[in-house]
C-alpha cells in the first residue's frame, strides 16, 4: 500500500526594516487568522530565489533587491495532514510600498519588532522563531 502523502516544500521570506519585519495576517488557507511572512510553496522546477521574489511581490508589491539564505524548519501540521519543510530567507533590501495585494489571502501587512512579535504565529514561523535566529 502506498502513502499518498508527500512533503511540501514552503518559501517564507523575512523582509527587514532595521530591527522590524514585515508580517501579515493570513487568511482563506491553513494559517487563517496567523502572523507570518510573505511566502507560499516553491513550484517545481523554480529556484529559491526566484520564488522569494516572485511570492514576495505578488504579496506586497515590493521588489526584493537583496536575498540572503536563513535557516530551514521541519513542521509536521497534524491537523492538517501536511508536512512541510520551509526554506527562509532574508531580504534587507527591496524598493517600493507594501501594499495588500491578494486580499483572498491575507488581512494586512504590518512591521513589527522582532522583540515583540504577534500572536498567534503560523507554524513554520513560530518553528522559525523558536530556533532562536535572530535578524
Amino acid at each position: 500500500m502506498t502513502d499518498e502523502r508527500q512533503v511540501q516544500v514552503g518559501v517564507g521570506v523575512l523582509v527587514c526594516r532595521g530591527h522590524n519585519v514585515l508580517l501579515g495576517l493570513r487568511r482563506g488557507s491553513h494559517g487563517s487568522g496567523e502572523w507570518g511572512p510573505p511566502g507560499g510553496h516553491l513550484e517545481y522546477g523554480e529556484d529559491v530565489v526566484s520564488c522569494a521574489m516572485r511570492e514576495v511581490e505578488e504579496e506586497t508589491g515590493l521588489r526584493l533587491l537583496s536575498i540572503e539564505s536563513g535557516p530551514y524548519t521541519n513542521d509536521v501540521l497534524a491537523d492538517i495532514e501536511r508536512h512541510y519543510v520551509t526554506l527562509f530567507l532574508i531580504a534587507r533590501r527591496f524598493e517600493g510600498e507594501v501594499t495588500l495585494m491578494e486580499r483572498d489571502k491575507c488581512s494586512e501587512w504590518r512591521w513589527f519588532s522582532w522583540d515583540d512579535l504577534p500572536e498567534p504565529l503560523f507554524a513554520p514561523f513560530r518553528s522559525f522563531v523558536l530556533g532562536g535566529f535572530r535578524p
